[in-house]
């Protein structure tokens, strides 16, 4: 979200510039904004899909943003993202796709689906 925040305050501060209104404390501001989303911890996203298809319908997830864990969202209507490639779109990377070698033997449960874990 900060990431956001920056370029939106950047964007304003271009328009700005263009109108001959740029001022020394909108690029304070923003300069600020940019320096606090260092100093950010990493945010982790697992999701858990039904295929390995970014497009598969995701059946479980979980959230740890800021350093810590993110309330559990009990009604997967509510999820923030239904699919990977939604995530995706939304500026989650995905650092980790799922272990397909877990996949090749249906006799045995590996846990949820398949699991993909994305960063931002």
């Amino acid at each position: 979200m900060t990431g956001e925040k920056v370029r939106r305050q950047l964007e304003h501060c271009i328009e700005s510039f263009r109108a001959g209104k740029l001022s020394e404390e909108m690029l304070k501001e923003a300069l600020e904004t940019a320096k606090s989303s260092d100093n950010r911890c990493q945010d982790l996203l697992y999701l858990q899909a039904v295929s390995t298809s970014l497009t598969s319908q995701v059946q479980g997830m979980l959230l740890m943003q800021d350093g810590e864990m993110a309330d559990e969202i009990s009604d997967p209507d509510e999820w923030p993202y239904q699919t990977v490639l939604e995530a995706i779109r939304d500026g989650w990377r995905v650092v980790q796709f799922p272990n397909q070698a877990l996949l090749l033997d249906e006799t045995r449960t590996y846990g949820l689906g398949s699991e993909f874990i994305l960063e931002r």
